[in-house]
């Protein structure tokens, strides 16, 4: 392979540099040919080293992350029944009088589960319990209601 010679008086010329995301394909590519003899995880949710390099005294690894996933919130049994109940449309003096508790106490626990789950609303609660799996817990049995007049009348 000849390099080509560059003389003082001309600066060489310039080589359009390709886009990271080119020598990223490209990169992954070389390292899919010349991948080492160790078995693929199964585990999706591991790391996997795709590209192990040593240049110039260096090391220089490349890692596939697994995608991020939305973590499995941990509720207390208490939460998940308020959670429930809202999920079933209870306003907070129904599930006070359900619960036996105080409608306060019911404020606070719903802000404790805000903070819990990262929400701001009623419903992004529901959909975030949901989508975690915390709706097919069928741990606890189903909520009995009250009926909402008597709750105003006890209130």
């Amino acid at each position: 392979m000849a390099i080509p010679s560059v003389s003082p008086n001309r600066p060489p010329a310039k080589r359009p540099q390709p886009a990271p995301e080119q020598l990223l394909k490209q990169l992954l590519a070389h390292a899919v040919t010349t991948s080492s003899d160790a078995p693929p995880d199964d585990n999706p949710r591991s790391e996997e080293v795709i590209l192990d390099l040593d240049l110039d005294g260096a090391r220089y690894l490349l890692v596939r992350l697994p995608k991020p996933g939305t973590p499995r919130v941990l509720l207390s049994p208490r939460e998940r029944e308020i959670v429930r109940m809202v999920a079933q449309g209870h306003c907070n003096k129904v599930i006070a009088g359900v619960l036996n508790i105080s409608s306060w106490t019911v404020c606070t626990h719903l802000r404790r589960i805000f903070a819990k789950m990262g929400v701001g609303s009623r419903a992004a609660m529901i959909a975030r319990f949901m989508e975690t799996g915390g709706a097919a817990d069928r741990g606890s049995p189903p909520v009995k209601a009250l009926d909402p007049r008597a709750a105003r009348r006890s209130a």
